[in-house]
Order: C-alpha cells, then structure tokens, then sequence
C-alpha cells in the first residue's frame, strides 16, 4: 500500500511539473498579445495577437499601401505535445495551406521559430524591446543567398 502511495504522488507531482512547464511556455509569451504596427514608404504592416486559451495564441499580420493589400497572413502559435509551434497561413504562397515551424528558443523576451526544410523564410524570431515596441525579423536563403528582413514595430494604443 506505502509503494502505491509513493507512485501515487510522484504521477501527480510529474502531472504538475508538465502543466507547469507548458504554462510557463504560454506566460512567458503574453507581451505579444495586443496590435503591433509599423508605418513606413513601404506601407503600413501591423500585426495583432490574442490569446484564446491555455494552449493557443491567435494571429493576423497583413501590409497594405494606399487601398492595396501587399501581404496578409492568419498564424496560430499552439503547443501540441508538448511543443510550441508557430503556424501561418500566407494568403497566395503555399497553396493556402498552413507552414509549422517549431520553437527552438525562448527567453522571456525573445521566440524564435524555425523550419529548415521551408524555402524563405526559414527561420522566424520575435525580440521584445520594450514594453511597447518589438522587433521580428524573418531570415533563410533565397535565391542562393543568406537573406533576411527586419520589421521594427510599436503597439498600438
């Protein structure tokens, strides 16, 4: 009976422990909840997040100029088994059909996601500046090359 006892609280204890540790994940990533933008000669990006529950962050980006839409992307950040992955929709690329890219670093102030079979971008990292500004910055190979692109944002009141 002491032996089933024992077991009994490591499970829970272990039970906690991943609960914990996925939470934690999640916490650690609430300063990119709220609408982010960037106005600059290219257009204007802006890019919004909500969490909408313990497990899922959801997101939509898009760039416009004038009256045209240049970009615009849906992105689920989600954990499934245990992992935190990061999964856009770019509307035109990929058939429509989702891209995953897999957390590969996190601090409390930076995410970076990467997918090194994707063609551009193959890596994606969120920097967190201040409370209110943010840099992402995409990056990989094209056309031969090492390439990458830097979005400095702020957020919006």
């Amino acid at each position: 009976m002491k032996n089933i006892i024992v077991l009994f609280v490591i499970a829970t204890a272990l039970s906690a422990c991943k609960k914990e540790s996925k939470e934690n994940k999640l916490k650690t990533m609430d300063w990119l909840v709220g609408t982010w933008e960037n106005k600059s000669d290219f257009g204007e990006l802006q890019e919004s997040w909500e969490k909408v529950n313990d497990s899922v962050f959801q997101g939509y980006s898009y760039m416009i100029k004038g009256k045209d839409t240049l970009h615009s992307e849906s992105i689920a950040m989600e954990i499934k088994d245990e992992q935190v992955l990061y999964v856009p929709i770019v509307k035109g690329q990929n058939n429509d059909q989702p891209v995953v890219f897999l957390l590969t670093k996190q601090t409390p102030k930076q995410l970076v996601f990467e997918n090194p079979n994707h063609d551009y971008p193959k890596k994606i990292v969120y920097n967190q500046i201040t409370s209110d500004s943010l840099v992402a910055v995409i990056s990989g190979t094209q056309r031969g090359k090492a390439s990458s692109d830097s979005f400095p944002m702020k957020k919006k009141k």
